[in-house]
């Protein structure tokens, strides 16, 4: 009877072992999920039909972006996403899952060794990353990093496919060449982050304005001289991208990073006069119907999707580099615009459909923030943040996409901007619902709850002495922890103090 039982057990127990290992092999074989990145260009928070403010807004219903409604009900919508309030830094701390005061790219960059910085009068520039992003060491003035993001994913299996802007690293670098940071494919990438023309008419060049052939987009050579925009014509080259990693058997990472809805602002006939019709103005038309074309975009990579039946093993992520232009309409309630530290600089759409994990037509309002991408790609593909050499500053959000709440709610952002152009420099912080501006030439603060103050009218520095005390000191470690470069005044030659260091 003792031995009966004991084989029984025993026999039991290896048939488990058994299914334990077939479990593992076949977990261990399973096909890493395809990735599309969507990543726009200049695109405000409120750019589209899709309201991301507790009501809809002028602008929703001004645009039309049918496609993103469509992503948005299929998918999870973050309220409170942040990038960078400029280009290159996004794109840098997209790429490394580094906060930009840490990886010093603070601003745009072009030409090797030339800072687009202006002269300001009370103070300079540091020296910072103006070349960009690197994959080798020993070139000036750039950051290098090795586990760049589709080198992580190419790690587990990828094909990575490069389309549309690239804007990592300046002219006669390394970063300037998406291949050169991992990428397997490369359609339309480069130094410059905006096209010489959105229309092949015109090459997709500057010459038509008179303008540097350092923005005229290389390649697509098939497009130059038809009726097509560079929207449309990124797109069917995606698709064919892609097509090929679906022949191939491998799971595709596509960044599908459209120069749209950068300048220059030109015309997309397809979808221009309903927008006039309206009564808006040429421009804002324009405007309006470059933002349904990028939409047309998203909606054609959805559709391919399902044709070729990738829909359930893919994840869509739509993003948008910094906030809207200041030469186009305010995306009010949210007050500043692209290069400055309030809300419309920094607050950007994100849109989430992981099919069997995130919920459809979900909302989300925790803070999220560029740099969280990177270990959230890695921990998607099974390729796990720890696996990166460095610390680095983003969170994976993946917990949050699972419907859970298992990420810190009163995380520390900062944002750090040493730069002279365009906006004066300043640094930021948000912690929970308080905001802190650093305004670095005349070293003042603004404070601000943005619970109760989304449009950053009140200014309450001065009332809440205590709180700005509090958030300055938080700051101040923050900056030199991440080793920030704060910018010189001019009169001293030294930099400019710590916020904590101008508190009484």
């Amino acid at each position: 009877m003792y031995r009966s039982c004991h084989l029984t057990l025993f026999i039991f127990f290896l048939l488990c072992l058994e299914s334990h290992t077939f479990a593992q092999s076949a977990n261990s074989e399973r096909t890493p999920p395809n990735i599309v990145f969507f990543f726009v260009d200049d695109m405000g928070w409120q750019d589209t039909s899709v309201p991301f403010h507790t009501s809809e807004t002028e602008l929703n219903r001004r645009y039309f972006t049918p496609n993103m409604e469509r992503l948005a009900e299929e998918g999870m919508k973050f309220t409170q996403a942040y990038a960078s309030a400029v280009c290159s830094p996004s794109r840098v701390s997209l790429m490394t899952g580094i906060t930009a005061a840490r990886h010093r790219v603070t601003n745009w960059t072009l030409h090797k060794d030339q800072s687009p910085d202006e002269e300001n009068p009370v103070v300079k520039s540091p020296q910072w990353n103006l070349n960009g992003l690197s994959p080798e060491k020993g070139i000036q003035q750039t950051f290098y990093y090795k586990d760049i993001l589709p080198e992580k994913l190419k790690e587990v299996g990828y094909k990575t496919i490069h389309v549309g802007k690239a804007h990592f690293g300046a002219v006669g670098t390394p970063g300037e060449n998406p291949l050169n940071l991992g990428f397997d494919v490369n359609i339309g990438g480069h130094a410059a982050g905006g096209p010489g023309s959105y229309l092949g008419v015109n090459d997709f060049s500057a010459v038509w304005r008179n303008g540097d052939k350092v923005w005229d987009i290389p390649g697509l050579y098939q497009y130059h001289g038809k009726d097509i925009y560079l929207t449309e014509a990124l797109t069917r080259e995606a698709i064919k991208a892609a097509s090929k990693s679906i022949e191939e058997s491998k799971p595709f990472y596509l960044y599908m990073s459209q120069y749209a809805i950068h300048a220059p602002w030109e015309k997309d006939n397809r979808y221009i006069q309903k927008y006039l019709d309206k009564g808006l103005s040429e421009h804002e038309a324009t405007y309006a119907a470059m933002i349904e074309g990028m939409d047309k975009s998203l909606g054609d990579i959805m559709d391919f999707l399902e044709d070729s039946k990738l829909v359930e093993n893919t994840i869509i992520v739509f993003m948008s580099d910094n906030g809207a232009h200041k030469q186009v309409p305010q995306n009010s309630p949210l007050r500043g615009w692209k290069l400055s530290p309030y809300e419309g600089g920094i607050r950007v759409p994100l849109i989430v459909k992981w099919p069997g994990v995130t919920k459809p037509g979900s909302v989300v309002e925790k803070q999220v923030i560029i740099e969280d991408i990177y270990p959230t790609f890695l921990d998607m593909s099974g390729n796990l943040p720890r696996s990166v050499s460095r610390k680095i500053d983003g969170i994976s959000f993946v917990p949050l996409l699972q419907g859970k709440s298992e990420i810190e709610s009163d995380r520390t952002f900062l944002w750090h901007y040493p730069n002279t152009y365009y906006n004066p420099p300043y640094s930021v912080i948000r912690k929970g619902d308080w905001k802190l501006i650093y305004h670095h030439v005349d070293q003042s603060l603004e404070l601000f709850n943005l619970k109760t103050d989304l449009s950053e009218k009140e200014n309450l520095s001065l009332s809440n002495p205590e709180k700005t005390k509090e958030m300055a000191i938080i700051m101040s470690k923050l900056l030199k922890e991440t080793n920030a470069q704060m910018p010189i005044i001019k009169a001293t030659d030294k930099p400019v103090p710590m916020p904590s260091e101008i508190i009484d």
